[in-house]
């Protein structure tokens, strides 16, 4: 359905504008565009893209809301989650988050491992964006300065051996997309090209690395894809959870996302995938339009996670919603704590609603899921 959206600020505009034409400098040097490298240069461009220019992202000035952005009981519970790892592996344990967003998960996460006698003797924080780097920064000091000094931002995954714990919230939505169909059962790729006043894309017959993973899906599920089918593919997940992962010797690594298991992601009647636009709080398919200003964003196919997971070498230890993973680590305990803690009724209203949107089925409880691995 068609949605109104907000119009962008002149700004914006050109802003977007900018990163437009540094891509299609790209598609000019190089021809048309894989999908997921247009979906790349708009989130990740340096200094351009979505992820990597000043744009507030998050919250209600934002585009859309995390997890950990709502309160502090979703940080807490996952904290309860990963103490008992953390205190196993000793005092040299390290935790590492994968994009931090706002910096909100971290001081609340800190501060629940250290009121448990959790604290990890390094806190690192893989984070591209140099925007949100001193978001984070600036929030960990004024919010809790008595345990920033354990937190460190890193480029690249550690390329040491290591142990602790690995987290990421939504990150695999983020990653860049492989966009395919099929026609007269052959896999076709969809590709971004140049147009009068913007950007549409087209197909082209895929390459190997991609027709495989389509093939591959199409084993697993029993069945051929019907033609016309539209989905996401993402081939480069296991080489992906290898670089960030694979140092990783001893401990667990979680991935809260929203996503499905293979058999629904692929659901006959889901013929157009899974890829939308997030833009001021309203989700979108105009997702070759306003670059750099909108997230791009894909849902999760979990199976090809525990795939990739087990294939690095992991035990997968577990998958379930985010409600019942939130209510297995603690959430009436903390949610009790905190409202007693609560200066006024408002306050009180406010947790009552972090607590809906983080369990409902309608909201977060449901479409959400974490899955843990253990080495």
């Amino acid at each position: 359905m068609p949605v109104d959206l907000p119009e962008p600020t002149p700004a914006e505009r050109e802003h977007s504008d900018t990163l437009a034409a540094f891509i299609r400098n790209e598609i000019a040097a190089n021809g048309p565009l894989p999908f997921s490298r247009f979906m790349e240069l708009a989130m990740y461009a340096p200094g351009l893209g979505y992820y990597s220019a000043g744009k507030t992202k998050f919250g209600a000035d934002g585009d859309f809301i995390t997890a950990p952005e709502l309160g502090s009981l979703f940080a807490r519970c996952v904290a309860r989650a990963i103490a008992p790892t953390l205190r196993e592996l000793g005092p040299d344990a390290q935790l590492l988050e994968l994009g931090g967003g706002s910096g909100a998960f971290a001081v609340d996460c800190l501060r629940e491992l250290a009121a448990l006698d959790a604290l990890p003797a390094r806190y690192a924080l893989l984070e591209p964006s140099a925007d949100l780097r001193q978001r984070q920064h600036q929030r960990l000091q004024a919010q809790s300065p008595e345990i920033a000094s354990r937190v460190v931002w890193i480029d690249r995954p550690p390329e040491d051996d290591w142990h602790g714990v690995l987290f990421a919230n939504e990150v695999l939505d983020a990653l860049p997309a492989t966009r395919f169909s099929l026609r007269d059962g052959e896999v076709f790729e969809e590709y971004v090209v140049d147009a009068e006043g913007g950007f549409a894309s087209i197909d082209l017959p895929a390459d190997g690395f991609t027709a495989n993973a389509v093939r591959h899906v199409e084993r697993d599920l029993g069945h051929g894809l019907a033609d016309g089918y539209r989905s996401e593919v993402m081939p480069q997940l296991p080489y992906w959870i290898q670089a960030v992962c694979g140092g990783l010797q001893r401990g667990m690594a979680l991935f809260v996302d929203y996503g499905y298991a293979r058999r629904e992601f692929y659901r006959d009647d889901r013929r157009d995938g899974t890829l939308i636009a997030m833009y001021r709080h309203r989700a979108h398919a105009e997702v070759l339009a306003r670059v750099g200003l909108q997230d791009l964003t894909a849902f999760v196919d979990f199976s090809a996670l525990a795939e990739a997971g087990t294939g690095a070498g992991f035990r997968m230890a577990g998958l379930g919603t985010q409600a019942d993973f939130l209510i297995a680590n603690g959430l009436d305990e903390v949610f009790a704590a905190a409202y007693a803690a609560a200066p006024d009724e408002a306050a009180r209203y406010r947790l009552a609603q972090e607590v809906k949107r983080l369990t409902l089925p309608a909201e977060m409880g449901e479409t959400f899921k974490v899955m843990a691995f253990e080495r």
